[in-house]
C-alpha cells in the first residue's frame, strides 16, 4: 500500500497518522511505502524560486537556501529576531510562487482565489483539472516512480487540514487519470469530521473509492484482506525525509490515546463528532519511546494526545524517555503540586499546553470545563516554579462569555504573565453538529456543504465583530499580553516554541 500525506500544512515534523498507519500494516506483514508529498512539494516549489520583484523578495530568494539550512540549525533558535526573519523571508518566497497561480501560499496555508475547501463541488473541480494545480509537475514526476516501485495494491490519502484539500484533490484527480484501477482510500481528520456531520452525503462517490473516519487502521486491513491480530504496532517513520523537516532536529511526533479523557467540555469537536477515548497502556507508550528513540534519535518528543494522561505522566516523571518531551495536558491537581512538576521538568519535559479558554470562573463552569481558577493559578505556579514553559490557550465569543468576562480573562492574564510563556487567542467556532447548536439561532457562515461550523446569533450580543474589536483593540495592546505574544513563533507557533524555552 501506498500512503500519502498531501500539500499544503507545517513541514517541522513528520505526518504521524500515517506513520502510524504504516506501524499497523507492517505489523501484519503487508507491504506499505510512506511518501510526505507536503515535505517534498514544499521543497519542489523552493527549487526554482520566482523573479524577485522587490528588495525583501531579492534578499529572500537570495538567501533561501541559507535561511533553509539555519532553520534546522540549533544556533538559529538562540537568536528569536534572527529566527523571525529566517522564516519571514523563506515564507516570502512561498508567497511569490503561488501569486502567479491565483494562490495565497505561506508556510503553513493553501488558499485558493478560485476554489474553496469548503465547496464539494469546488473539491471535484480541483480533481478534473489536476494539471491546473501548482504541484501537478511534481505528482507528475514523483507519482508514476513511486507506483512502479512499490506496486501498491491501494493509495491511502491522509487529508488532515483544509489547507490540504484542493491539492490532495488534484492528487487524486491525476490518479485517477493515470491509474484509474488503482482504489484510492481518503481519511485522516478532516474527512472525519465530514462523516461525523449527519447532514453529509457522499459527493465523491464517483472519485474516491473509499472515505474513511477514525483511526483508520481497521478499515485499511479490511479493505486489504487481512485479519487484524489485535496486537499493538508502533508507529513507522523510516521512509520519511526525516532530515529534511524544519526543525533544528528531528521532531518525533507520537499519540498516546486518541480522543479526550474528559470529553465533557461543551462545544468541543471531540465531543460533537463522538470521537471515542481510546489509550495505550504507558508501560507500551514507554517501550514504543524507547524503541523510537533509539532507531531515529529525535531532538524533541512531540505527544499529539488532546491531553496526555495523568497515568502517563507519572510515569514519565518515573521513567524519563531520555529527550526532552512537550504535548498538552489538562489543568489538574497533579499539575498543581510543584514537587511532581520539578519532577516532571527532570523527565525533560520542556512545555505543557493548557487548554484554560476563559479566565472567568462562570464561563468556564457553563462549558463544563471541570477546573477552578483557583487550580489555575496553582498549576502556573508549579510549572513556573518547576521551569516547564506554558503554552495557554484562551477562547473568545463562547455563548455564556460576553465583554464583562472578557476583560476578566484579561485581568486573570495580567496577573499571570509571568508564568504564561505563550499565547494563543481564538474566537469560538459553533460546531455544525454539536448538541449544543439547537439551542441557539443558528446560520451558515458560508454558502458551503463541507462547512465545520456555524455562525450563531450570540444570546448576549457578543457576536464576532464585538469580539474581534475587542482582542485587536484592547486585549493584544495590554503591555502584559502584548509582550507574551511577542514570544511567538511565527507561523511554526508552537511547533516550534519548546525550542525557544
Amino acid at each position: 500500500m501506498l500512503l500519502i500525506f498531501p500539500p499544503l500544512a507545517k513541514a517541522c515534523e513528520p505526518p504521524a497518522g500515517i506513520a502510524l498507519l504504516a506501524g499497523v500494516l507492517r505489523g501484519h506483514g503487508l507491504p506499505c511505502t510512506l511518501l510526505d508529498a507536503n515535505m517534498e512539494g514544499l521543497l519542489y516549489l523552493l527549487a526554482a524560486p520566482p523573479s524577485p520583484t522587490d528588495t525583501w523578495s531579492s534578499r529572500a530568494c537570495r538567501g533561501l537556501a541559507a535561511n533553509l539550512a539555519s532553520l534546522k540549525d540549533p544556533h538559529l533558535y538562540a537568536s528569536f529576531d534572527r529566527y523571525q526573519r529566517a522564516v519571514a523571508d523563506v515564507g516570502r518566497v512561498v508567497d511569490l510562487t503561488g501569486r502567479p497561480h491565483g494562490l495565497g501560499l505561506s508556510l503553513a496555508n493553501y488558499q485558493d482565489q478560485a476554489l474553496s475547501p469548503l465547496q464539494s463541488a469546488d473539491l471535484l473541480q480541483a480533481a478534473a483539472t489536476p494539471e491546473t494545480n501548482i504541484f501537478h509537475p511534481y505528482f507528475a514526476k514523483r507519482l508514476p516512480e513511486l507506483i512502479a516501485t512499490a506496486q501498491p495494491k491501494l493509495v491511502g490519502i491522509s487529508l488532515n487540514y483544509l489547507s490540504q484539500a484542493i491539492p490532495a484533490f488534484a492528487l487524486i484527480g491525476f490518479l485517477k487519470k493515470n491509474y484509474p484501477a488503482l482504489p484510492v482510500v481518503l481519511g485522516g481528520g478532516l474527512v472525519t469530521s465530514w462523516l461525523s456531520n449527519p447532514a453529509f452525503t457522499n459527493p465523491f462517490a464517483e472519485l474516491v473509492d473509499h472515505l474513511v473516519g477514525g483511526p483508520g487502521a481497521g478499515a485499511l486491513l479490511s479493505l486489504l484482506g487481512a485479519r487484524d491480530n489485535h496486537q499493538h504496532h508502533a508507529p513507522y517513520y523510516d521512509d520519511l525525509p526525516l532530515d529534511d523537516y524544519l526543525a533544528p532536529g528531528l521532531i518525533l511526533p507520537y499519540a498516546a490515546s486518541s480522543g479526550c479523557y474528559w470529553n465533557r467540555c461543551s462545544f468541543c469537536p471531540e465531543k460533537a463528532e463522538g470521537n471515542p477515548y481510546q489509550q495505550l497502556e504507558p508501560a507500551v507508550v514507554l517501550t514504543d519511546l524507547a524503541q523510537l528513540i533509539k532507531r531515529h534519535q529525535p531532538r524533541l518528543l512531540h505527544f499529539l494526545d488532546n491531553a496526555v494522561s495523568p497515568a502517563l505522566l507519572r510515569h514519565l516523571a518515573q521513567q524519563p524517555p531520555g529527550v526532552d518531551w512537550y504535548g498538552f495536558a489538562r489543568i489538574s491537581p497533579l499539575l498543581s503540586d510543584p514537587a511532581f512538576c520539578k519532577k516532571l521538568r527532570q523527565s525533560g519535559c520542556l512545555m505543557l499546553k493548557l487548554g484554560l479558554e476563559s479566565g472567568d470562573q462562570g464561563v468556564l463552569t457553563s462549558m463544563d470545563k471541570g477546573i477552578e481558577l483557583d487550580l489555575v493559578s496553582r498549576t502556573l505556579a508549579a510549572l513556573q516554579q518547576a521551569g516547564i514553559a506554558t503554552y495557554v490557550y484562551l477562547l473568545f465569543g463562547t455563548p455564556s462569555e460576553s465583554l464583562a468576562e472578557a476583560r476578566k480573562t484579561l485581568d486573570f492574564v495580567r496577573r499571570h504573565s509571568e508564568a504564561i510563556t505563550f499565547l494563543n487567542l481564538a474566537v469560538f467556532n459553533m460546531p455544525v453538529c454539536g448538541p449544543e447548536a439547537t439551542s441557539l439561532a443558528v446560520r451558515d457562515f458560508y454558502d458551503a456543504d463541507l462547512t465545520l461550523y456555524s455562525d450563531f446569533t450570540h444570546p448576549r450580543g457578543w457576536n464576532r465583530k464585538e469580539v474581534r474589536r475587542f482582542l485587536d483593540q484592547e486585549f493584544k495592546r495590554d503591555p502584559a499580553v502584548a509582550a507574551i505574544l511577542r514570544r511567538d513563533p511565527p507561523i511554526f507557533t508552537s511547533n516550534h516554541a519548546a525550542f525557544f524555552c
